[in-house]
């Protein structure tokens, strides 16, 4: 009897102790009646982690670490042990929250019904699909017998969600995701790159604590917002600085877009609503003063916080919270009209805009193919990055880029450097970053087409434009790719850097594209253009003749850099100056309608200047007998002159002239020479 009586009181006492060490632990007196002043230490951090996790941003980690020091005197409390794992979650460090929740489910399974809601969440962070779903259905459950829900938790979406990433993650693409590194990235929230077309200037948005920017905003509890830059130079980016203050307001100041030549920035202001500006970088190597955009699109009451403007700078999309939106952010198209003034704008509609929020507009060069983030479609998380192309007017099912560009986080503000096929750049706040969110580059991987590629042939100044010859089948591209356009415009006679305007027209439909300035001090000018289209780039000054290249790039190229520097020359007798956008068909007089706008600029200057006279020479290559090109050389210097004068031009003030090939400006033993000396020629004979 007494063997049984010992067995009973040994099994009583282990499975007591089995109990307690399962059991939640309440942080009471009756518990730690021996250690009350680490008792009330360790109550006073909880309370204290309470008030800044209701605080948010910064504070979640100084929430943390009072959390963790009540954890070390009892960790064994299940509302503690949630606390921590809630708090990973906002952190930059999701994965540890796991190991807490569980916990936290174990001790009091019954009543802590939302661990399985945020262990569902550490799950799907950690794209753990399956786990995450068995987690948000048993926090459904629950919630079926009990009738208790938080309502911000959307557990339906989040499921879907994980369905979503199954698939998604079961095809990666194929790319290499790199860190941007502390060079740009801190440890506070770092994203919207944008970069020049040359890729040598990077700017971007920081939450981070640093030029006296140390006020808190009151919606998130992080640092204002400020515009910050970094520069490449031998190959290195250079520590990132706040950038030129007249672009920052006194509330948050953030990047939201820029234009392809790197001279026009669109900036949010959150001193009221949240508005967008436009500023340029004109004057003095600084950028202007911020102007608000029109009424049309920055509303009174409601919030537009981003946008993409296309490079003719006639269409802007951009995202607004207005009450007739689909969801709590859309996005919007807006036009100018003849006059330049912004329309009224138009929401995308439901095939872009969901119920959910979309942000972040990037729109290609071509102004056919929209990217932008979205908490809805078929997201796996947070915002995911989508695409949409324009066909016919109608926009596409927008199709999610995929694992590993999106994850379960936030991934969002994606800009495609000058339309390249194969790099991108953006930002996301997943694991393993510098701080909250930071700037990634994107490498796609993907089979380049061989090209030939010469400056020279890139650029030509011939009367018909040649494309260039491939070494290989080039492979299918994702969208048009550009070239980059830089240079410096100077005086011809003293090579000093002169004040000047660039235009570039797109010759087969008449139209100007872009116009830009070139620095007031420098001359430098930067222009971005698609390729796989006849473009016409001049260059205007006061007193000077206008200076023209034609450029025409087969589609296939990747995106492609030449320097072009323009010397101008001053309008007085003698000045030669060569119509590189003259076109003519093959072996004939007859202008070409892409030579229009070339005319035009003719016609106007004309115009402008009731007492100047010119001739227009024709000039050809040496193929051929003498007399046929000389009489080739004056039907075409003639057809020019005849466009004039049924423009209304006096007679008196034109004269034609055929030369054939008697004054060759290249040797014409070579194709190349043999292009620049078919030439269309305008000269001053007196001012």
């Amino acid at each position: 009897m007494k063997i049984i009586t010992r067995i009973i009181f040994i099994l009583s006492i282990l499975t007591t102790g089995f109990f307690v060490k399962s059991q939640n632990v309440e942080f009471t007196k009756s518990i730690f009646h021996d250690k009350k002043g680490e008792l009330r230490k360790a109550k006073k951090q909880i309370k204290k982690g309470d008030e800044y996790f209701q605080l948010g941003g910064i504070d979640y980690d100084n929430a943390l670490e009072c959390y963790l020091q009540a954890n070390n005197f009892n960790p064994n409390n299940a509302a503690l042990n949630l606390k921590i794992g809630k708090t990973y979650l906002c952190t930059n460090e999701k994965s540890k929250a796991t190991e807490f929740l569980i916990k936290a489910i174990k001790l009091n399974e019954t009543s802590l019904n939302e661990a399985h809601y945020y262990l569902g969440q550490a799950y799907q962070f950690s794209m753990k699909w399956d786990d995450a779903i068995k987690e948000y259905n048993l926090y459904k459950k629950n919630i079926n017998q009990n009738g208790v829900a938080n309502p911000n938790n959307n557990v339906d979406k989040k499921i879907t969600e994980c369905e979503n990433g199954k698939i998604l993650a079961k095809s990666p693409v194929k790319c290499f995701i790199d860190n941007f590194s502390s060079v740009v990235n801190s440890k506070y929230d770092d994203y919207f790159p944008v970069l020049t077309s040359d890729e040598s200037t990077l700017l971007f948005t920081s939450r981070r604590k640093e030029n006296n920017r140390e006020k808190i905003c009151r919606v998130d509890n992080k640092y204002f917002e400020d515009i910050f830059v970094t520069k490449m130079s031998n190959k290195l980016w250079s520590n990132a600085e706040n950038y030129d203050n007249s672009s920052n307001a006194k509330d948050n100041s953030a990047v939201a877009g820029l234009s392809g030549d790197g001279k026009i920035m669109l900036i949010y202001d959150g001193s009221k609503h949240g508005d967008l500006y436009i500023s340029e970088f004109y004057k003095d190597k600084r950028w202007t003063r911020p102007d608000r955009l029109s009424k049309e699109i920055n509303s009174k009451r409601n919030h537009e916080s981003s946008a993409a403007i296309t490079p003719d700078g006639n269409t802007l999309y951009f995202v607004s919270n207005k009450k007739d939106g689909i969801g709590g952010s859309d996005i919007y198209l807006c036009t100018k009209d003849e006059k330049g003034r912004w329309t009224k704008p138009l929401n995308l509609g439901s095939t872009i805009n969901t119920v959910y929020d979309e942000e972040f507009p990037f729109i290609t060069a071509d102004g056919k193919t929209l990217y932008f983030s979205s908490k809805g479609h078929n997201s796996m998380g947070g915002f995911d990055v989508f695409k949409s192309v324009n066909e016919n007017g109608k926009w596409s099912e927008p199709k999610n880029l995929g694992f590993p560009v999106n994850t379960p986080c936030d991934d969002f503000t994606y800009f495609a450097f000058g339309n390249k096929t194969n790099f991108a750049y953006y930002s996301s706040n997943r694991e393993n970053g510098i701080g909250g969110s930071d700037i990634y580059k994107i490498t796609y991987i993907t089979d380049k087409p061989v090209i030939n590629s010469q400056e020279d042939n890139l650029i030509a100044s011939i009367a018909q434009p040649v494309s260039e010859v491939m070494l290989e089948k080039p492979v299918e591209i994702r969208e048009k790719s550009m070239i980059g356009l830089k240079g410096i415009v100077t005086d011809a006679a003293d090579n000093k850097p002169i004040k000047a305007e660039i235009e570039i027209t797109d010759n087969e439909q008449n139209k100007v594209i872009s116009t830009i300035q070139a620095d007031n001090k420098t001359g430098e000018y930067l222009v971005t253009i698609p390729s796989g289209k006849n473009f016409g780039v001049t260059v205007k000054a006061d007193g000077y003749m206008f200076s023209s290249e034609n450029v025409n790039i087969p589609l296939s190229y990747e995106y492609i850099e030449v320097k072009k520097d323009f010397a101008l020359k001053k309008i007085e007798a003698g000045t030669k100056v060569v119509l590189n956008n003259i076109f003519f068909d093959f072996n004939k007089s007859t202008l070409r309608k892409a030579s229009i706008p070339e005319l035009d600029r003719v016609l106007k200057l004309l115009q402008d200047m009731p007492t100047l006279k010119i001739e227009i020479s024709g000039h050809t290559d040496n193929k051929g007998n003498a007399k046929y090109n000389q009489k080739l050389s004056e039907n075409r210097a003639k057809a020019v002159v005849d466009y004039l004068l049924n423009k209304g031009i006096d007679k008196s003030r034109l004269t034609s002239a055929g030369y054939g090939f008697t004054q060759p400006v290249a040797p014409n033993d070579n194709e190349k020479g043999r292009q620049l000396n078919r030439r269309t020629e305008f000269k001053v004979i007196s001012k």
